[in-house]
């Protein structure tokens, strides 16, 4: 018995289930520590996906800065407007349909800007399997066979789109298709505007209490440029692109490579795009907080926007003003005259000779309108930078300069005005014999021969009554306009303004035609040349460099403030004329006397006025080449006017040019540049006074 008990084996199954409990309580600990590391480290991450919160950073616009006259009155503004927007934070196509048709339940929206194109991708869009359908087994088995694309099988499905499947599309249809087409222009965590145009406060209401249903969509505050002072100057200061349009083709790589959004808003023309940098600003950053479907959450402000700086010109907005309403009136007036078919505009710069502002820059049109078929006038303010014309005798003052520079001519020298004959040319003579005439008596009476006799000496000429002229001196044209160069004739002034012409230099070298350069109507000039030219002569032969901007100014706090001025635009000297103060003397003497002494060529025309004006006129035979030349089979022949004239002649605080193009045919002389001078330095002095 006894044996048979300790002959009995032992049982194995406690230390079995130890061995089990073991294992288990060690792949729980595992566990346990998995979860543990899981939750502390990855908890936040795993957590932000259960919930799929995302941060976004998006920008704002901001209102562009603002221009003042030089009196700080408002040229162009900001005026606030309710907008709806849009920002793709990685939305499906689906999901921006389903939100568009939303959002067109609850605003208009024209439906003008969809396309045949637009239709078809949006019946392609919600017809999926019947757009599918339009692809036959033998293009599926090219599409297998990598033979045919996605894009390929896409263009055959928009190709097979039927008439009568686009029929299906409704106008509410159109309606949505238009949004959705909004939400598709812009790029991913860009805001894009979706309407900014007569948005009513019921609409921005109604998108405001429905956000929550509108992922990706918000309501903001938009701006529009206003113009207190209507279309004055409205050329000059430029245009901006409206919110469809955003970054102009042409200049996008120079846009994108300074941190803009395709979308953004930005100057495209003249003051506008010439100080965009200044004007723009920098936009506002928000963060939003989405959930899975791209509803806002929560909106964080991270940097606050800045409205773009201020610029205040040197242009006087009542003198611009009055200055206008004169070209306009005296155009009128000289359509009424006889031999001025031809006549459609003029220009007058003014300028302070001493620092190169710009007081006014006017530049009038006479247009038909093509529908109404009647004639109106039109800003073309422009034009005094942009167009250039023969001018005639007004640059004689710079002739009389390159004859002393060069040692053809000295203050003094006397030459006879009787006509001048080039064998084989018609006579080339002043508008009357004038006698034996010193520079001063030249300049007074406007003796073309004087100049002549001048040029020809520049040129190392020899002169014989109906005999060949030839020309020792080859370089006698670049001599020339280089000295002329010196004065802002027939080179660029420097405006800070964009597309400044430079005129054009005939190509011929015939000795005549030199002559011709002498007395301004060979080469062209624009009003803004002459402004300078005259300045220069005005201020003592310092060529100053014409702008428009006066100060850049930080944006103010408070909208009916100026902010501190961050820059001022100092007088920039571009050269000097280089000549001796008894020879400008000389040229200044005769100024004063074509304006202020009997005899002068303006002198009828400012008889003893309190301002003591000094200048030259310049009356130039050319040919037409303007909008109606095509009705020709040759240019005929037309009369260019021009002025140019600085006051008080013993202390220059004005400067002034006046060219009038085409201004009469025929011998039908109106003194049409001299007309709007005199009524031009009149309401200077006049507003001055006040």
């Amino acid at each position: 018995m006894d044996n048979q008990k300790q002959n009995k084996p032992k049982s194995h199954f406690p230390f079995r289930l130890n061995i089990l409990f073991f294992s288990v309580f060690f792949l729980f600990s595992i566990l346990i520590l998995r979860l543990g590391f899981v939750q502390i480290v990855y908890g936040e991450n795993f957590k932000r996906d259960l919930e799929r919160k995302e941060t976004i950073t998006v920008t704002n616009p901001v209102p562009r800065g603002k221009m003042y006259d030089r009196n700080l009155k408002v040229m162009v503004d900001n005026v606030p407007k309710n907008a709806i927007t849009f920002t793709n934070e990685g939305f499906s196509s689906r999901q921006m349909m389903q939100t568009a048709e939303k959002l067109a339940s609850l605003i208009e929206n024209g439906t003008d800007k969809v396309t045949e194109r637009d239709k078809r991708d949006y019946w392609i869009l919600k017809n999926p399997e019947r757009a599918e359908a339009k692809i036959t087994k033998k293009e599926k088995a090219l599409y297998e066979s990598k033979r045919l694309t996605d894009i390929d099988l896409y263009a055959l499905k928009l190709e097979r789109v039927s008439s009568k499947e686009l029929a299906e599309i409704t106008v509410q249809d159109l309606e949505v298709l238009s949004i959705y087409k909004d939400f598709n222009s812009g790029y991913k965590f860009t805001s894009q505007i979706v309407k900014n145009e007569g948005v009513s406060d019921e609409e921005i209401a109604a998108v405001s209490e429905n956000l929550q249903f509108l992922p990706g969509v918000d309501t903001t505050t938009d701006w529009d440029r206003s113009y207190p002072f209507g279309l004055t100057l409205r050329s000059v200061l430029g245009k901006v692109t409206n919110s469809k349009e955003g970054l102009p083709a042409d200049q996008l790589e120079y846009f994108l490579a300074r941190g803009y959004s395709r979308n953004d808003r930005v100057g495209k023309s003249q003051l506008e795009l010439q100080y965009e940098e200044v004007l723009r600003g920098q936009k506002s950053k928000v963060k939003n907080v989405t959930d899975k479907t791209g509803m806002i959450l929560e909106t964080l402000p991270i940097t606050d926007g800045k409205t773009g700086k201020d610029l205040v010109l040197t242009i006087d907005m009542e003198l611009q003003k009055a200055v206008d309403k004169i070209v306009e009136e005296e155009l009128w007036a000289l359509k009424k005259l006889p031999g001025t078919a031809l006549t459609d505009r003029a220009y007058v710069v003014l300028m302070e000779p001493n620092t190169g502002e710009i007081l006014a820059m006017t530049g009038k049109k006479i247009v038909k309108d093509p529908l109404a078929g009647e004639e109106e006038m039109q800003d073309d303010a422009l034009g005094t930078f942009t167009t250039t014309y023969n001018v005639g005798s007004a640059v004689k003052g710079a002739t009389i300069l390159t004859g002393f520079k060069t040692g053809a001519i000295s203050p003094g020298t006397v030459l006879d005005d009787a006509g001048i004959k080039i064998k084989d040319t018609p006579l080339k003579k002043s508008y009357a014999y004038l006698g034996r005439l010193n520079d001063i008596e030249a300049l007074k009476k406007s003796s073309n021969v004087y100049m002549f006799h001048t040029a020809i000496r520049i040129g190392r000429g020899k002169y014989e009554y109906d005999k060949p002229l030839t020309l020792m001196n080859k370089n006698a044209f670049e001599d020339i306009r280089n000295h002329f160069a010196s004065f802002g004739l027939g080179t660029r002034t420097g405006i800070d303004l964009p597309n400044e012409q430079f005129g054009y230099k005939g190509a011929s070298r015939l000795p005549g035609h030199l002559l011709d350069l002498a007395i301004g109507q060979y080469d062209t000039y624009s009003a803004m040349q002459l402004a300078q030219y005259i300045s220069t002569i005005a201020n003592g032969g310092y060529r100053m460099k014409p702008h428009i901007v006066k100060e850049i100014r930080s944006a103010a706090s408070r909208s009916d403030e100026l902010g501190p001025v961050v820059r001022a635009i100092n007088p920039t000297v571009l050269n000097t004329i280089d000549v001796k103060k008894d020879w400008l003397n000389q040229v200044k003497i005769g100024f004063r006397k074509v304006m202020q002494e009997p005899g002068g060529t303006a002198y009828n025309s400012f008889p003893n006025v309190k301002y003591a004006p000094a200048g030259k006129t310049g009356t130039a035979e050319a040919f037409y080449d303007g909008p109606m030349r095509n009705q020709y089979k040759e240019p005929p022949p037309v009369i260019n006017l021009s002025l140019v004239s600085y006051a008080p002649s013993d202390h220059p605080e004005v400067a002034m040019a006046v060219l009038v193009p085409w201004a009469y045919q025929g011998d039908n002389e109106n003194k049409a540049s001299l007309k709007i001078g005199r009524r031009v330095l009149d309401t200077y002095f006049q507003l001055k006074n006040q």
